[in-house]
């Protein structure tokens, strides 16, 4: 089926496809880029082992640059090497890693093959060690979480269409409240939206616990200039900055109110 499938690819699109078949999601992955630019490799069950053995270790998944360079220092350059050391080797050099990277290399994987889904919602959350009253802290913790997200909505290519703030207090009551927006992923935008759903739930005389944001309803696209409050050097701002975020990390450009901020937990 697999082999029919590419071929009426190749037939209606004239483009290259590879693909590699075997027990477990690692080894495929492994035999897909072995395939490539566009052939199929099917490694039967229980030839899993010898297939891997020639590669280099750097071919196994979850293998970057720096366990590469540690694996290279120790002498272990094939996947062969892997293969005939002792797991609890590997876990004393390289920890939960070392046994991940063992049973990949021996063609072990269990993990199940889940269908995609698109993604609906990104969120983020700040619950305080200590509860606070201080409003500058609390408006720079909500600024630099919702910039970090609205970073991640242009890196993921999507657009959001509803807005949610949440807001727990020491008595441990919660309240949320969410806006409906035109489709966006602009910081001018969506920033100033949270800033004022958080100041309507707001009660000065209690202290916070915890804060959060979530953007929700979301679609694939990149951000639509508006033609009547937008303009290019905007846009290139934002391109800019997402460069520089991507290059040198999500906390390297930042809006000066959030730069004393710690940490922070998305999921």
């Amino acid at each position: 089926m697999a082999t029919e499938l590419r071929q009426r690819i190749i037939k209606e699109t004239g483009l290259p496809i590879s693909f590699g078949l075997s027990v477990n999601k690692t080894v495929s992955k492994i035999a897909t880029g072995e395939a490539k630019p566009n052939n199929e490799i099917r490694v039967i069950q229980g030839t899993e082992k010898p297939f891997l053995s020639p590669l280099s270790v750097k071919k196994i998944p979850m293998v970057g640059e720096v366990t590469y360079r540690a694996l290279c220092d120790l002498g272990i350059k094939k996947i062969q090497t892997v293969q005939e050391m002792p797991m609890d080797m590997m876990a004393r050099v390289f920890g939960k890693n070392g046994i991940a990277i063992w049973k990949k290399a021996n063609g072990i994987d269990q993990s199940p093959v889940v269908q995609y889904q698109e993604r609906k919602s990104m969120s983020s959350e700040r619950t305080f060690h200590k509860d606070t009253t201080n409003v500058q802290k609390l408006e720079s913790i909500i600024v630099s979480m919702t910039e970090k997200l609205i970073y991640q909505l242009r890196k993921s290519n999507k657009l959001t269409a509803c807005i949610t703030f949440k807001i727990r207090y020491s008595d441990f009551q919660t309240y949320t409240l969410q806006k409906r927006i035109p489709y966006s992923s602009a910081d001018h935008k969506i920033i100033p939206l949270v800033k004022e759903l958080y100041k309507k739930l707001y009660k000065r005389r209690l202290l916070v616990r915890l804060v959060g944001v979530k953007f929700s309803h979301l679609v694939a696209g990149g951000y639509q200039i508006d033609l009547f409050e937008d303009n290019a050097k905007i846009i290139n701002l934002y391109q800019a900055m997402d460069k520089m975020r991507d290059r040198y990390g999500d906390r390297a450009v930042m809006r000066a109110v959030g730069i004393n901020t710690t940490k922070k937990r998305t999921y």
